[in-house]
């Protein structure tokens, strides 16, 4: 079906799927922060690395096995994990905080963030069939 002959429901669809994800994204962050200590942020550490290994494993199963549909990958990926996620909150915070403790929170979330990405692929390669990892 091309989009011109989508009804104006099935074309709203990939919307909705962002949205419904991007809400509960940003529930689920507001909640880890909430539940994490105050004096550094923690909670939008946390989030960031969690967040980085879940789309380091959401964008390698769809890469590698292809089993991911596109609606998974809108709610998922596009929706959830992109508000669950926050570099924009990371960047205020790490603005207020002292000269050392904001170069402790930059360290912090880019190496973590991306030892995260690659420990989400190393996951899904070790647990796709020996056909499928290559």
């Amino acid at each position: 079906m091309s989009e011109a002959e989508a009804t104006p429901l099935e074309r709203l669809k990939p919307l909705v799927l962002v949205a419904v994800g991007g809400f509960t994204g940003a529930i689920a962050r507001y909640a880890v922060a909430a539940a994490l200590p105050g004096g550094f942020p923690w909670g939008t550490l946390a989030v960031n690395v969690a967040g980085s290994f879940a789309l380091g494993v959401l964008l390698f199963e769809a890469t590698l096995t292809g089993r991911l549909s596109s609606e998974t990958r809108l709610v998922l990926g596009t929706g959830f994990l992109s508000s669950f996620t926050t570099y924009s909150t990371f960047a205020v915070q790490t603005a207020a905080l002292s000269p050392r403790w904001a170069v402790a929170n930059v360290a912090a979330n880019y190496t973590l963030g991306f030892l995260a990405v690659v420990a989400g692929r190393s996951a899904v390669r070790s647990l796709a069939a020996p056909e499928v990892a290559g």
